[in-house]
């Protein structure tokens, strides 16, 4: 078959002086697009790199793909960009792998993802996004829980989640809150601080899902509470350890797996995605937030990293999630 590899690479993908530090961190690089390439390839395939953005415009009009293999995070600074490539292969009646438009649209939006996960019975952290610099003066910042984590409400990859993105008391959550919307431009979802294990969830497939792995992450140097951030998941292989299969109790471990597969159901993900958990003392999972769009890069996204850990090879990673588009469309 001739897939098209649909992508943005970081250098590509336009910024200016106002942009934050992290803005590219969501983006891929080349070693990413030429591992998925070759993994595509060692099972008789051939590929067309199609691109991002205008390039992938022109590209999918020209190429005569089968089906395009979609990793493209989209442009801008809108809560629907990652839905930009999948909307276009709509359009054109061409198959894809992951999920459609509207999945994505409202994955990255972390606060209407919460809902809806929470009206299919998975619990997760109380939360309020505030939307704007009028809101921000207008909330009673003291009816808050304490602590509190905040981040942007529509970004990936750890983008804005840093060292400092828990806040102890009302006066710290409004600092956070006002400079994470100049530095974001978009709302701010301030959600309860679970403390516990931070857990993440590989899910793959369709008819059913199934989990793939269950990751702990681990922190070297004990501190009184764990963040992590983007300082850690730039560093992860001197700060963390990722322990997969986590030795959680039995039970917690079906509540998480339970949990995934609720809420992947729940907002309709097709073919992968990651799921990330605090499970708190009591063995309670609380969801987090979910990205049916995981980064693949071989060495550093935590998808391939926890199938690693299971046995996987990355050809065997990419090949299952070839296999379930293609078997969504063959039926």
């Amino acid at each position: 078959m001739k897939i098209g590899l649909s992508y943005d690479l970081k250098d590509s993908v336009p910024r200016n002086e106002a942009s934050p530090e992290d803005c590219l961190e969501e983006y891929d690089s080349l070693e990413t697009v030429e591992a998925i390439s070759r993994a595509i390839e060692s099972h008789s395939h051939s590929v067309v790199r199609l691109g991002g953005g205008r390039q992938f415009l022109t590209s999918i009009l020209k190429e005569n793909v089968d089906l395009v293999f979609n990793i493209a995070e989209g442009l801008g600074n809108h809560r629907s960009r990652e839905a930009q490539v999948p909307s276009v292969l709509e359009m054109l009646e061409m198959p894809y792998t992951g999920s459609d438009p509207l999945c994505l649209a409202v994955c990255l939006d972390k606060a209407m993802a919460k809902s809806l996960v929470a009206l299919a019975g998975v619990a997760t952290p109380r939360w309020l996004v505030v939307n704007d610099a009028g809101q921000l003066r207008t909330t009673d910042w003291e009816s808050l829980p304490v602590p509190a984590f905040l981040k942007p409400a529509h970004e990936g990859s750890s983008k804005g989640i840093r060292l400092a993105s828990r806040a102890d008391s009302p006066a710290q959550m409004a600092e956070a809150a006002a400079r994470l919307l100049e530095r974001y431009g978009q709302p701010v979802m301030v959600e309860e601080y679970i403390a516990g294990d931070e857990v993440t969830v590989g899910v793959l497939g369709n008819s059913p899902p199934r989990v793939v792995g269950i990751m702990r992450v681990l922190p070297r140097k004990k501190t009184d509470y764990f963040v992590y951030s983007l300082e850690v998941k730039r560093d992860w292989e001197s700060l963390v350890d990722y322990e997969c299969p986590a030795r959680l109790e039995p039970g917690v471990l079906q509540r998480v797996a339970d949990s995934s597969l609720t809420a992947f159901r729940a907002l309709g993900c097709r073919d992968l995605a990651r799921i990330d958990f605090r499970v708190a003392r009591d063995g309670t999972p609380y969801f987090l937030e979910i990205n049916p769009l995981p980064g693949l890069n071989p060495r550093s996204g935590d998808l391939p990293i926890m199938a690693g850990k299971m046995g996987w090879t990355y050809q065997a990673l990419i090949s299952a999630i070839l296999d379930s588009a293609l078997s969504r469309y063959q039926q």
